[in-house]
């Protein structure tokens, strides 16, 4: 057999998972190949950042993952990394919401926002009575007849009124997207919401009949029995581990690094691509994974229809400021995971998680670190600040807030420029006449990552894997056309 050259376009989670399961399938299927990551930064790992100094392990990106969703899982036992699996804390599971101007606990029962409990529920200060009434409303009401998407917040509003929507349901579930709920699709971010309305016709019998029943997956993981009860998973030094096994996993193929794609295009009379890099070469490769943000894979793919319908996918660009301090100059009880914050609150800040008391293995005893979010769709004034004076408003809310007057041990801000795609209205519909049109001019070019069919790790690691098969799948029926799908 000839060598297929497969190229990945980018070295975050989604294009590492990629060439990971490329590397397997093909060697399954004895196929001889060179695997190509190009990364724009200087290191892959995309978001994923770990800060490991003097005892403490803070992300710079994303902290944690669901532990129901299985890719993550599946993949971390396939790098021996299991016992690197560190859960939460059992005793910080409460988590606030800042409702006019204090942090109220989120009622017991609150499912994804939606309310299962009736007690806790009626004494949560969160709501007022008439916002209660209203949401008790959904038990009754008659399900959409309609069977197109619709947007996060309209259905949620329509099933729970808007006191439930904008007081716990949007910090929550927004929170997810740095997003807007009236903006988000319903089918692209909680397809379970709908599908609970069309069996059960409320959301709220629907949500408490579904609990405890078996992973959206049909399975449930197995995890160690000290973390079997954590709803959030991470590595104990940080997930950057993934990204390190994931790079070691990769010998002898090639990550470049510090390298930018200018283009693809076909190669003329072949079915092959030829990529142009920033430095000047160009590789001829038999099947590329493109795991950019749309927008960067519009750039790089404009030779091609499917480029216009990419760049129409948005993003939002948002920001984090880890602050450290001794613990015993914090006051105010760190007794759970942190809290979110409403729009309707006015802040800057849009999240805090309260790090070392919802992961005790991120910080060294007697220290104690917050993480504190900033930006969502319509709300970017971070970019208008330098790091100097985000960091003075991030205190300035923290010390209203929680009261905190202490001078930190030390602050890290980070920027993500757009960095969060969005899903609007009708997403999964234009992303299925992206992909057609691609599939027409360029089979051997396949789209993945974040900004198309989730946005959590567990999420960029299955699709990430899909495109390996849709790549290898390719790469077979070009080698022996009578073998059968790579599933």
């Amino acid at each position: 057999m000839k060598v297929r050259k497969v190229l990945i376009a980018g070295g975050g989670i989604s294009g590492l998972s990629s060439a990971f399961y490329a590397k397997q399938l093909l060697g399954k299927h004895g196929i001889p190949a060179e695997i190509t990551i190009v990364e724009e930064a200087n290191k892959p790992g995309g978001k994923i950042q770990t800060i490991r100094r003097d005892g403490f392990v803070i992300e710079r990106g994303p902290d944690s993952f669901l532990a129901r969703k299985l890719p993550i899982l599946e993949l971390a036992r396939e790098l021996g990394l299991e016992g690197e699996l560190a859960g939460t804390n059992p005793a910080a599971r409460k988590t606030f919401i800042l409702h006019r101007g204090k942090l109220h606990s989120m009622p017991a029962g609150l499912v994804l926002g939606i309310p299962t409990q009736l007690m806790p529920f009626i004494k949560t200060g969160l709501v007022s009575l008439k916002g209660k009434a209203r949401a008790a409303m959904d038990l009754f009401l008659p399900k959409r007849r309609e069977q197109g998407d619709e947007s996060l917040g309209d259905f949620l509003q329509r099933r729970l009124g808007k006191e439930v929507l904008e007081h716990i349901a949007e910090p929550l579930l927004a929170g997810i997207y740095a997003g807007d709920t009236h903006s988000l699709s319903l089918r692209s971010t909680f397809p379970q919401f709908q599908e609970l309305e069309r069996r059960y016709r409320s959301i709220m019998l629907g949500m408490l009949k579904s609990r405890g029943r078996s992973n959206p997956d049909g399975q449930s993981p197995k995890l160690r029995p000290e973390i079997s009860n954590s709803m959030f998973l991470t590595f104990r030094n940080g997930l950057q581990t993934l990204v390190e096994a994931l790079v070691e996993s990769m010998a002898p193929h090639q990550i470049l690094t510090d390298t930018r794609i200018v283009s693809i295009r076909k190669s003329e009379g072949k079915e092959k691509y030829a990529a142009v890099l920033s430095d000047g070469r160009e590789l001829e490769v038999d099947a590329v994974i493109v795991a950019l943000p749309a927008f960067a894979a519009a750039d790089v793919l404009r030779s091609f229809s499917a480029a216009e319908a990419l760049r129409e996918i948005p993003y939002v660009s948002v920001a984090n400021v880890i602050l450290a301090f001794e613990k015993e100059q914090i006051h105010y009880p760190l007794d759970g995971s942190g809290f979110v914050i409403p729009r309707s609150e006015g802040r800057l800040l849009t999240a805090c998680t309260w790090t070392s008391a919802k992961w005790l293995h991120t910080a060294p005893e007697g220290k104690a670190v917050l993480r504190c979010y900033i930006g969502r769709s319509g709300d970017e004034l971070s970019e208008d600040m330098d790091d100097e004076q985000l960091l003075s408003k991030v205190r300035a809310e923290i010390r209203e807030i929680m009261n905190i007057e202490a001078e930190p041990l030390f602050a890290e801000v980070t920027r993500w420029k757009q960095s969060m795609p969005q899903y609007p209205v009708g997403h999964l519909e234009r992303l299925g006449r992206v992909r057609e049109a691609l599939e027409c001019e360029a089979p051997g070019i396949v789209l993945t990552g974040s900004g198309y069919e989730g946005v959590g790790l567990p999420d960029c690691i299955r699709q990430g894997k899909d495109a390996a098969i849709a790549a290898v799948d390719r790469l077979l029926k070009r080698n022996a056309p009578e073998q059968p799908a790579v599933r």
